[in-house]
């Protein structure tokens, strides 16, 4: 069976990466909604921008396989 996760998980890294500078310390998806590239998911992550981690609760939205928005809540 396919990894269908793996390429949502890089995708929402990259994101994090190229959009807000955060780099990925570790995600662990807690709820997948994306059906053929399209809906949300949802990720507990801990995240490490300049010298400071944090940890959050974030939700990714997908169209067309691609990350269009998130949501985030320090947890």
């Amino acid at each position: 069976m396919p990894d269908v996760e793996g390429p949502l998980v890089e995708a929402a890294k990259r994101y994090l990466k190229e959009r807000y500078g955060e780099d990925t310390v570790s995600m662990t998806v807690t709820a997948n909604g994306v059906d053929q590239g399209n809906g949300v998911l949802a990720v507990d992550c801990t995240v490490r921008y300049g010298g400071t981690v944090s940890d959050w609760s974030k939700k990714f939205t997908f169209a067309r396989g691609a990350v269009t928005g998130m949501s985030a809540r320090m947890r």
